[in-house]
């Protein structure tokens, strides 16, 4: 199938971002479609540079969106506001950032992925245009931090875990176009022996001189497992992880690796820093696993939040209510709001998806199982009156997994999934 930035669709897709046609063909001359990607991209802003061991203060990263929207977490991190959220996808410039070091700006034309291990018996090197030129597929996927709602561990049990105190916005719902990570593997030669792939990014100012994540060979090889080279029909933004990132849909954020610049497949099980002390479940309810001090993350929790402020202030009289709900177990069946502490539960309305309006010009890149990942924006009516008041909402997914009462502590504080009761003030 031709990639969706082929031909006709890439002239298209670079027309509607102002490219003139002369300079269309300049781009595609000097660098090919990776040239004209790059240019579209629009990536302005400088990239700050990581701090030497010489120097005494750290340098605020920057970054290639307008932090404006956002609530700004400890200087490298943009937490998105729920509430700026009006649709199924969520626009780039809202999507959240979470970054280890800074955002890099790489050179397309310069920059390769290589492929290596002792379980694959081909070497490789591929550079944009090789990626551009495998099969690509596009799906619909949220992505979420293992961090999101940290901050409720101290706002609703009283336990302050260690971290960025995220709240409810370090989740976004994407739609993303890549080829499959099984396509590159199959091209290397991975052997039957292969049983970890490790993933490597090329921020060296994260720990281990490059952000580092383990999968086993069974995520790697899922068809919905991506090499991801656009987000929301334009090439990845910088923040994003420009040129390549991994997409592996219903895992932890930390194993969708940005800025990718390395694959390697070994015969054995792999540990780094990101699947024994960090993204990992540690706490009593959670006994050690190989290496690791606790239980490693990988599949994320069934999860809801509306799309207000933390805390929301509301007029007095009848509004309509939005939120989010989303599983890595497929679609959300059911969500569920209580203005009564939990005491009684009235069911949401679950807004269908209005992507031919959102996105038309990819819904022909969509395959079946699309939607088989992405969030859903649930809706209700509540006449709100004069006083304080909270509002928890429970969601339950097409496979039966619904919201906990209550999870155990962990110590970093991941995977938060309790009903949350919404503070909101009516005046």
């Amino acid at each position: 199938m031709m990639s969706t930035y082929k031909g006709r669709k890439l002239w298209n897709f670079a027309l509607e971002r102002g490219m003139s046609r002369r300079r269309f063909l300049q781009m595609l001359s000097a660098g090919g479609t990776a040239a004209v990607l790059a240019s579209c991209a629009g990536l302005p802003l400088p990239t700050a540079t990581a701090p030497t061991a010489d120097d005494s203060t750290e340098e605020v990263p920057q970054f290639s969106k307008d932090p404006a929207p956002f609530i700004d977490l400890d200087g490298g991190n943009l937490e998105a506001r729920l509430e700026n959220m009006q649709g199924l996808i969520t626009p780039s410039r809202f999507f959240f950032v979470r970054n280890n070091s800074v955002s890099l700006e790489v050179d397309a034309a310069d920059w390769r992925l290589s492929v290596e291990g002792d379980a694959v018996s081909n070497r490789l090197e591929l550079s944009y245009d090789d990626i551009l030129n495998l099969p690509s597929r596009t799906l619909i996927s949220y992505l979420e931090c293992a961090g999101n709602q940290r901050a409720m561990f101290d706002l609703v049990k009283g336990r302050a875990a260690k971290g960025t105190q995220w709240k409810t916005g370090a989740v976004g719902n994407g739609v993303w176009t890549g080829a499959a990570m099984r396509d590159v593997l199959e091209r290397a030669g991975i052997t039957e022996e292969a049983v970890s792939v490790l993933l490597v990014g090329l921020d060296t100012g994260s720990p281990e001189e490059g952000f580092r994540r383990v999968m086993p060979v069974e995520k790697a090889m899922d068809p919905d497992t991506m090499l991801a080279y656009a987000l929301n029909g334009e090439a990845l933004p910088r923040d994003h992880g420009f040129p390549l990132r991994a997409l592996a849909p219903g895992w932890v954020g930390a194993a969708n690796v940005k800025w990718l610049g390395r694959i390697v497949v070994s015969s054995k099980q792999l540990w780094t820093r990101n699947n024994t002390t960090s993204y990992t479940l540690i706490g009593d309810a959670y006994p050690p696993e190989g290496e690791a001090l606790g239980k490693p993350l990988t599949v994320q929790t069934v999860k809801s939040a509306l799309a207000l402020p933390w805390p929301a202030e509301l007029g007095a009289g009848e509004h309509r209510i939005y939120g989010f709900a989303h599983s890595p177990n497929g679609p959300i069946a059911e969500v569920e709001w209580s203005s009564s502490s939990g005491e009684t539960w009235n069911v949401s309305t679950l807004e269908e998806p209005q992507i031919q309006a959102e996105f038309g010009h990819l819904a022909e890149d969509f395959s079946d199982s699309a939607f088989r990942y992405s969030w859903t924006r649930f809706g209700f009516t509540w006449d709100a009156g004069r006083g304080e008041h909270t509002i928890m909402t429970r969601a339950t997914d097409a496979a039966g997994n619904t919201q906990p009462d209550e999870i155990p502590f962990n110590e970093k504080g991941y995977l938060f999934n309790q009903p949350l009761p919404h503070p909101i003030r009516v005046t």
